[in-house]
């Protein structure tokens, strides 16, 4: 199941729709900003029913 998100860039600061997979369940990936595209550390928490809890995002120097 995908759900759309809207991610903030920790480079630019921009805001940008995504989607993320709550089927997969909690998770962190590298996701390019749709602005600048640089590197996103881009993690996301899934509760037990697969419902989304929440997305955070964060540069690859933190």
């Amino acid at each position: 199941m995908l759900d759309a998100v809207t991610l903030h860039c920790p480079y630019c600061g921009e805001a940008f729709e995504s989607s993320v997979d709550c089927s997969a369940g909690s998770q962190a990936y590298v996701e390019d900003c749709a602005v600048c595209c640089r590197p996103i550390e881009v993690r996301v928490r899934v509760d037990e029913a697969g419902e989304l809890v929440s997305v955070e995002t964060r540069s690859d120097r933190e």
